[in-house]
């Protein structure tokens, strides 16, 4: 079985403590994407979000309570952090939550599987996870290289995602490194 890693949004917005959107428990779950790294050279995928230059539909009303965050996709704000941003990887851009799509889905075929990390569970890797899995992708989440915006939702998200099995299943990084 071919594995891909998939590195969800892993992005200064996300870890700047000053940020907006800063997530906490981002470093554990950074410590736990590099854990994996070496294992899925080659074969790793890095997302990134950024904000729509013109928000539409339900993005509108979204972007009034958060203005600060529309930003141009050039603003530093959306760099990839220093956990990844050396790693040698195709990179899929979205203005969307959930980053799976035809960009995913290409950087990704021929994997059988996809290995989900990032931030946050509750929003970003929730959101890939269920459209991998409705797509055909056999979805593994790697419960301790994922953060969310508490660690409340963190759990409530990694629950609501393990009533998807066999479709999605909820591992940690031990376990995927041992098969």
């Amino acid at each position: 079985m071919t594995d891909a890693l998939v590195v969800i949004d892993l992005q200064r917005v996300f870890a700047e403590p000053g940020s907006a959107w800063a997530t906490p428990g981002y470093a554990d779950a950074a410590a736990g994407v590099r854990r994996l790294l070496p294992a899925f050279a080659g074969r790793t995928v890095l997302t990134r979000f950024v904000a729509p230059e013109h928000p539409q539909g339900a993005w509108a009303p979204y972007y009034r309570e958060w203005p600060d965050q529309l930003r141009p996709e050039d603003d530093p704000i959306w760099d990839l952090t220093d956990d990844v941003a050396g790693v040698d990887a195709p990179v899929v851009t979205a203005t969307t939550f959930g980053k799976w799509g035809d960009g995913l889905a290409r950087a990704t075929a021929g994997a059988d599987r996809l290995v989900l990390t990032g931030v946050s569970t509750d929003c970003c890797v929730l959101s890939t996870a269920l459209a991998a899995a409705d797509a055909g992708r056999e979805v593994l989440v790697a419960a301790d290289a994922c953060a969310g915006l508490s660690r409340e939702d963190h759990q409530r998200a990694l629950d609501a995602m393990a009533l998807y099995a066999p479709l999605i299943r909820v591992t940690t990084t031990a376990r995927i490194l041992l098969e």
